[in-house]
């Protein structure tokens, strides 16, 4: 029974450290024109990365949540990222919402679109300076 115990120990603590490692804080967001409504959700339309992977997937796909770009600084790169998604918290407002990893970027943390930042930037600094900091972590789309 102790060898047991200590297996599912053992396991917990895995998951507990995988768990973690999917999430970061204290990151810069900005802001990117992508325009997703006004381009019929196409990805191949916008070049993001991620149309090479998931161009093709159904428009209610595409649709269901707000894109943004990611380059870290916790979580899987490149192609490992296409589809997934974030919940990402304004760190000054609380404000929250879900998005679709599409894209890349190189600004060390997430380029959302246009219309996601603006749902995050509830009281209006993150325009002001051109960025926000954010919390995130993936979540099950």
């Amino acid at each position: 029974m102790a060898r047991l115990s200590i297996c599912v120990f053992i396991l917990l603590c895995a998951f507990a450290a995988k768990t973690a490692a999917q999430t970061a804080s204290n990151v810069r967001a900005t802001y990117h024109y992508y325009y997703p409504q006004q381009n019929g959700w196409d990805l191949y339309k916008v070049s993001a990365y991620c149309s090479t992977w998931k161009g093709n997937q159904p428009l209610e796909w595409r649709r269901k949540y707000g894109w943004t770009a990611f380059c870290g600084p916790v979580g899987p790169r490149g192609r490992d990222s296409c589809g997934r998604c974030l919940r990402v918290t304004n760190t000054a407002t609380g404000a929250q919402a879900t998005v679709r990893i599409v894209d890349q970027c190189s600004n060390g943390g997430l380029d959302l679109d246009d219309g996601v930042f603006k749902q995050l930037d509830t009281n209006g600094q993150g325009y002001a300076r051109g960025n926000m900091i954010v919390n995130y972590a993936f979540v099950n789309c």
